[in-house]
């Protein structure tokens, strides 16, 4: 901690010293720009680890370039190597001294490695380890001698990146403080501008544009304090610095959209909280990507300077189409905006190459926009506060309105919170008799649940429930309330005489005595008469809340009703898709459907008990001709037949199906191979002796081939259970029909 106090005062004494003294009179410096070459690829090396470029001239595989980045004719490769004599001069203590370096480097002099920053692997590949300056102290008579820098880098850019030149240590921090100067004093700016507008934000809830305008100084102020040389004076953690850098970088975006989300006409620029939105997904998704390793935070900057482009172009091209309409702070704004872009694009430029390089300007323009949104902020605030005295006073007027007019209503609400007491009571009711409903495994044991709950729904209103009968007649089941037995009758024609629905909408003048209510259950089958009726006397309630409370009992009950309707509907109609879904029409007897879900599961029991498993399958023999001899109405019949003589001879623990056309299958549990067979047999045998009767004429016996087969004597694993019995019943056919083969037998 003290170390770290120590730097910190170091720094803000040189600080002082660079903004008092002019930085040309105190730091002589000299420009490495003479007799720079470049060589791409990678060099080989010596048993000893001496790189073998460094030991042999070969002018002719070095090119000049005046300076040493982004060498042309790149295509994609990522090791390069610099050199260049060093120039004469007569320094104390002289330093060799890099802006930046993309990626890694190491610098051979005199045969030996002199400096490294990074590591690199055998391949000559390494990972991103930030972007500092770098200082390289120098020997004494390095004069005129040869430098060289080998580099890696999978970014954009690759070499050595701003300014190379020999200057003496202490004007070297100089320099360094010197050039940070600026952003220093900027990023104090925006530090306090960030903590008076948290401290408004705090105090003035209700007013965003305070807190968008920490933000936005914050993440610049961080900005501006990473990216400057001199952070590293503070502490050398070069990673670390552009970890912030980069998250403060690419958060910038996100608090100028919501800056200007704040500021501008609300509804006319929709694309701004998609933006922000956006870059504060890139910006997490990058950094984390990062700190684990997944991508190198490197290759996150070129993405976002692309994405950034897009951005400040959309946000612009969104809000200056509006500019006319615009109030005079709100231009303003926009033209600070403007500005901002224009030196962020700038700096951009820059670091790709694209302009000289020179100091960065983004934060001068940060500057002039948090001096512009402050001033406007301070001034909306003023007025805020002035019209919020006047409104004050108008409140207080339509308050003391409004108080008497609350009087008089306390007494009816009174009434309808009871009400809604009520009607939140059946809500419950409802919703725990729908839960038992649905929890019914069959339609009709949904009544019984049904008929106990209807009194506690329905009260305090009599009533009575009625439900037709297979006669015709609607019976009365269940009735509740007192008189209820005297005032609704036993039993209801089927045309229900003299009783009209109750429908929506309904008022409390035109209500019946009675009310009556159809419960109507739909069906694959239903014939459009209502499957109950509920009769209900009309609800007693205050005068000062009849009009509203009529309608919404009577809505209530109405909307009870269809929900019963629909839920008894579910459970009749899934009834019907069960019994259709695994149940062969014709015959009777389950389908193949039924037959491939109980051979799942009786599989997977007689696995687990280690008891047999026989499986028959069976044709009828010639059917296509009795098809075509007699007609398929007969042929319906000789099926018919065959189901019904199968249930005479299999168990009940036994499951027969029809697999499809002609053909039969019978899972047998726990029947050995000769078992199954012996059955197969007696069935054939006694289908033999079976007539087919159709329309009183005797059309003679059907006879049947098939085959059996066994788990585990005919087969060792279950999944050839169903391919042996199909061989077998092959089998029997190819051997002249009317037989039975049991595989393995």
């Amino acid at each position: 901690m003290r170390a770290f106090q120590c730097r910190l005062s170091y720094m803000l004494v040189v600080i002082l010293l660079a903004l008092c003294v002019p930085l040309t009179g105190h730091a002589a410096i000299q420009h490495v720009e003479e007799g720079w070459q470049y060589r791409w690829g990678d060099s080989p090396f010596l048993p000893d680890g001496t790189p073998e470029w460094i030991l042999q001239d070969e002018p002719q595989a070095w090119q000049d370039i005046a300076f040493p980045s982004n060498p042309p004719d790149r295509q994609g490769r990522e090791n390069v190597w610099f050199r260049v004599p060093l120039p004469e001069g007569e320094w104390f203590a002289p330093a060799l001294y890099i802006y930046s370096v993309d990626i890694i480097v190491q610098i051979w002099f005199r045969g030996e490695l002199f400096y490294e920053y990074g590591k690199f692997d055998e391949q000559g590949r390494g990972r991103f380890v930030g972007w500092p300056w770098h200082e390289i102290p120098l020997p004494d008579g390095y004069e005129g001698e040869t430098i060289y820098f080998r580099v890696f880098s999978d970014y954009t850019d690759i070499g050595l990146w701003g300014e190379v030149a020999i200057l003496d240590h202490p004007d070297l921090v100089l320099r360094i403080v010197s050039g940070s100067a600026e952003s220093l004093v900027i990023a104090t700016v925006s530090a306090l501008i960030a903590l008076l507008a948290l401290v408004f934000a705090v105090i003035q809830r209700g007013e965003k544009s305070f807190a968008s305008i920490a933000m936005f100084s914050f993440v610049i102020a961080v900005m501006l304090v990473a990216e400057s040389p001199a952070s590293l004076l503070l502490a050398y953690q070069p990673l670390m610095w552009d970890y912030l850098a980069a998250g403060s970088y690419y958060l910038v975006p996100v608090a100028l959209a919501l800056l200007l989300q704040q500021w501008l006409p609300a509804g006319r620029v929709p694309l701004i909280g998609w933006l922000w939105k956006f870059h504060l997904l890139y910006a997490v998704g990058a950094l984390v990507l990062s700190l684990a390793g997944v991508v190198e935070l490197s290759s996150t900057f070129p993405v976002f300077d692309g994405l950034l482009v897009v951005t400040l172009l959309l946000l612009v091209a969104s809000t200056v189409r509006h500019f006319g309409q615009l109030r005079r702070e709100q231009q303003v704004v926009l033209l600070s905006c403007v500005l901002f872009a224009a030196f962020l694009l700038f700096d951009m430029a820059v670091a790709h190459g694209l302009l000289p390089w020179g100091r960065p300007l983004a934060s001068w323009g940060a500057l002039v926009f948090l001096l512009a949104v402050v001033s406007i902020s301070v001034w909306h605030y003023s007025e805020t506060q002035r019209a919020l005295y006047q409104l004050t006073l108008t409140l207080e007027k339509k308050v003391a309105d409004r108080t008497a007019k609350a009087e008089a209503l306390a007494e009816r609400e009174a009434s309808r919170s009871q009400l809604l007491a009520l009607e939140s009571k059946k809500s419950q009711k409802l919703a725990d008799v729908i839960s038992e409903l649905q929890d019914c495994g069959t339609f009709e044991q949904a009544f019984s649940p049904l008929l106990r709950a209807l009194p506690e729904l329905y009260l305090p209103m009599s009533g009575s429930f009625y439900r037709l009968g297979a006669e015709g007649q609607y019976r009365r089941l269940v009735t509740w309330g007192s008189s209820a037995e005297r005032m609704f009758p036993q039993f209801l024609d089927a045309e229900l005489p003299g009783l009209t629905e109750t429908l929506l909408p309904v008022r409390a003048r035109e209500l019946p005595q009675d009310l009556c209510f159809f419960l109507r259950v739909e069906t694959a089958r239903a014939s459009g008469e209502p499957e109950g009726v509920i009769l209900l006397t009309a609800p007693e309630l205050p005068v000062s809340v009849k009009d509203y409370g009529v309608a919404r009992v009577v809505a209530w009950v109405y909307q009870s009703v269809e929900k019963i309707g629909v839920t008894l509907s579910a459970l009749a109609l899934r009834d019907e898709l069960q019994r259709f879904s695994y149940e062969d029409g014709l015959t009777g007897l389950k389908n193949r459907r039924h037959f491939d879900e109980l051979f799942r599961h009786e599989r997977a029991v007689a696995h687990r008990t280690e008891t047999p498993l026989s499986l028959l399958m069976f044709d009828i023999d010639h059917f296509k001709q009795f098809n075509d001899i007699f007609g398929h109405e007969a042929g319906d019949e000789a099926l018919r037949m065959v189901g019904r003589v199968l249930a005479r001879y299999f168990r009940g623990s036994d499951t027969v199906c029809r697999y499809g056309g002609e053909e039969f299958a019978v899972l047998m549990p726990g029947a050995s191979l000769g078992e199954a067979r012996e059955r197969a047999e007696r069935l054939r045998s006694g289908l033999a002796l079976e007539p087919v009767v159709f329309d009183g004429r005797n059309l003679g016996c059907l006879t049947i081939s098939a085959g059996v087969a066994c788990w585990p004597e005919s087969v060792e694993e279950f999944d050839g259970l169903l391919r042996t019995a199909d061989q077998a019943l092959y089998s029997a056919k190819k051997a002249g029909r009317n037989q039975v083969m049991a595989a393995g037998f």
